[in-house]
């Protein structure tokens, strides 16, 4: 399973739609040990010469805890604060979707209403694309980012709400019907906040702030929709590039999926409002915690804008993001009336593994972690290395579209994602393997049909993954002339040049590096670049290369067409 950062929200397996959220009595006290503690978690950044991150605590409708770590600012030295204002990225989502319920309580809108209701220009797919599949990443519609990529955008270019629009508006296809899967989405927030614009009248970032920011008394926060508007106590994001420091630059000018500026203070104010509204209400608070259901009746760990999930037996809602060098995370304790608030303005930082490391310092005694079974000791197989060879080759996932490799290596079947990241695989039966190494609980079951292999891959006893054995192939020079060419994507309004060097398929566009493509099987070829790519190319009744689609996990089967 590919990317990136949504495995740590979902949820685990329950058969109840909503979370039921208890009035506690068990409210977490904070000790001055506890801000030592807390401390000693941000040591490494708590240097001026450093970029750095800020953190707060909300307890019982209070904030018990608030402090700055580093730098905002490297080039004038301004230190974060708990005032230092950051770009949020993906914690904008939650505030989107409140800002629909809000219109949905005025008797506006629903959130059962088609989108193409108020955004006309969104393609007609034939099949109706609701807000709530757009507020719950179940639409089907392709990623505004991942298509701005394949369009041949940098992320530190300006990306206006009217270049989204654009590309959405031009979308062909759907990467799957509405509703039927999840797949996360951005583009869908984006139009959740057009829609909100066009229904009220008034732009987000004027409807966020009359209807949110100034109830709530978030004074230091707005949503970013003009990039060069000039935002004081703002801190500015960094990576690293071995040990030096460098700017990453962000000039986003569309909001919904991103965009929120804001600072820890005022983002506690915002958890205070889940206990007890003072924007909204009880039924817009219970909407927003509501698990989403994919039309088979599953739930999948996403609520509105958010995702649910048990952490040591205590209900969590949270959400993280990362644009440019920002890294942020909110997480709420709803049972608890707890929270915790960590923004970054550096690019390797990890907000949400450190926001549950403090909230482990208050909620440890209110953990409700089920007592150890002592599971029955697997009894492992010796099989002949002849035996395991017969499970050795290529593997391909075709819905999430990834390949992986079995091999032998002295004696021991080998489970290969790619180089550097690899398991063993020991026999429980003549077919059947248990993956090794912590914390992982994997059988890998093989089955034969004629001269066809599949490889089960089963997740703690869940639905099997099903892998489908392929030939790898290997191109002469000659050969790969047959791919190379130009082709143009009517979607993107781009065109990509396909040519051999140094016996390699490279692919050439105007504004981005050059990209190398490498076959995996007949006519499949995949690259990574900022994202991960695979190619299939397209052939006529003659045999002829006319085309081909282009997948890189969150765009789905996107055409190109040969010149």
């Amino acid at each position: 399973m590919k990317f990136f950062l949504l495995v740590a929200f979902l949820i685990a397996s329950t058969s109840n739609l909503n979370l039921i959220f208890a009035q506690s009595t068990k409210i977490p006290k904070h000790t001055e040990l506890i801000s030592e503690k807390i401390d000693s978690l941000f040591t490494e950044w708590d240097n001026p010469e450093k970029a750095g991150a800020t953190v707060a605590v909300v307890s019982a409708g209070e904030i018990v805890y608030k402090k700055g770590y580093g730098s905002a600012n490297l080039e004038y030295d301004i230190p974060n604060r708990p005032s230092t204002i950051f770009h949020v990225a993906s914690v904008s989502k939650q505030f989107t979707a409140f800002s629909t319920l809000l219109l949905e309580a005025d008797g506006k809108l629903s959130l059962d209403d088609d989108v193409r209701k108020y955004i006309p220009e969104i393609p007609d797919f034939g099949k109706s694309i609701t807000l709530r599949h757009l507020a719950t990443h179940t639409s089907g519609l392709r990623d505004q980012w991942s298509l701005l990529i394949m369009a041949g955008w940098r992320f530190d270019d300006v990306i206006t709400l009217e270049h989204v629009l654009k590309l959405i508006s031009k979308q062909k296809e759907l990467n799957f019907e509405p509703g039927e899967e999840y797949l996360y989405c951005n583009s869908g927030f984006t139009l959740l906040a057009e829609v909100v614009a066009r229904v009220s009248g008034k732009s987000f970032a004027e409807f966020t702030k009359e209807r949110i920011f100034e109830p709530l008394k978030m004074s230091n926060s707005l949503f970013y929709d003009d990039h060069e508007k000039i935002v004081k106590n703002r801190s500015y994001s960094y990576y690293l590039d071995g040990d030096t420091y460098k700017k990453s630059v962000l000039s986003y000018a569309n909001v919904g999926a991103t965009s929120l500026f804001t600072t820890v203070e005022d983002l506690s104010l915002w958890t205070m409002n889940f206990i007890e509204p003072k924007v909204g209400n009880e039924e817009i608070i219970d909407k927003m915690n509501t698990l989403a259901v994919l039309n088979n009746g599953k739930t999948f760990g996403g609520a509105l804008g958010q995702f649910v999930s048990k952490y040591k037996g205590l209900n969590q809602v949270s959400h993280g993001g990362a644009d440019a060098g920002y890294r942020t995370f909110l997480l709420r304790y709803p049972d608890q009336e707890f929270a915790v608030v960590v923004l970054s303005n550096l690019a390797n930082f990890n907000p949400g593994g450190l926001a549950n490391r403090v909230a482990d310092l208050y909620l440890e005694k209110y953990y409700q972690l089920p007592e150890k079974e002592e599971k029955p000791k697997v009894k492992y197989k010796k099989l002949k290395a002849e035996k395991l060879a017969k499970f050795s080759g290529n593997y391909w996932q075709p819905k999430e579209y990834y390949s992986r490799k079995i091999y032998v290596k002295n004696d021991t079947l080998r489970y290969f994602r790619w180089e550097g990241n690899e398991s063993d695989l020991l026999p429980v039966s003549d077919n059947e393997f248990k993956m090794q190494g912590d914390n992982i609980d994997l059988t890998v079951k093989f089955e034969n049909n004629g001269d066809q292999k599949f490889m089960n891959v089963i997740e703690n006893e869940g639905e099997p993954l099903i892998f489908e054995s392929f030939d790898s192939v290997a191109y002469t020079p000659e050969e790969l002339e047959n791919f190379a060419g130009l082709y143009y994507s009517e979607e993107l309004e781009t065109t990509l040049n396909f040519v051999v060097e140094n016996e390699k398929l490279i692919a050439k566009h105007i504004r981005i590096s050059d990209m190398e493509f490498n076959p995996i099987k007949k006519d499949t070829f995949q690259s990574s670049f900022y994202a991960y790519h695979i190619i299939d190319f397209i052939r006529n009744s003659n045999g002829m290369v006319i085309g081909f689609k282009v997948s890189n996990g969150r765009v789905r089967n996107l055409l190109f067409n040969k010149l």
